[in-house]
């Protein structure tokens, strides 16, 4: 099974670049969670790996990762630092709003405001959220491409 995560209220714009990369992200305060009891309850059951900066909360789980840094490029490069693999897939698979899958749509159903250079789009089946590779794409791809291996 592939790692899933539980993010605490401290690390909302992780839980963005961990969707971007692939991983079935939950993000405590979009589930309406905050309390340590009820981030390590949630993370049970649904049976995903609890990561923050919190080290109280940290040694509440057994698998809990506990990061140090704020910033988000040091962020991943320590979760990678944990064996955990931090790459952009080839094609976009989770919605980076709200952790929805996402699929590709007909090249005929394209929104309007999607730039005409844009060759695929991808959109969530939660949200409805429209995404393609575009320059936040490259900005977070070059972003990566920095973490030393």
């Amino acid at each position: 099974m592939a790692r899933r995560f539980l993010l605490d209220a401290m690390l909302g714009k992780l839980a963005t670049y961990l969707r971007m990369c692939g991983y079935d992200t939950q993000y405590a305060l979009e589930e309406g969670i905050e309390a340590d009891d009820a981030i390590c309850e949630r993370a049970r059951e649904t049976e995903r790996t609890v990561v923050t900066r919190d080290r109280e909360l940290a040694t509440q789980t057994d698998d809990a990762v506990l990061l140090v840094s704020r910033e988000i490029e040091s962020q991943l490069a320590e979760l990678h630092d944990h064996g955990i693999e931090i790459e952009l897939p080839t094609q976009p698979e989770r919605c980076s709003v709200c952790n929805g899958r996402v699929v590709q749509i007909n090249p005929e159903k394209r929104p309007e405001h999607a730039p005409d250079a844009v060759g695929h789009i991808w959109q969530c089946e939660g949200c409805q959220q429209y995404f393609w590779k575009g320059s936040h794409w490259d900005r977070v791809q070059e972003m990566i491409a920095t973490i030393p291996n």
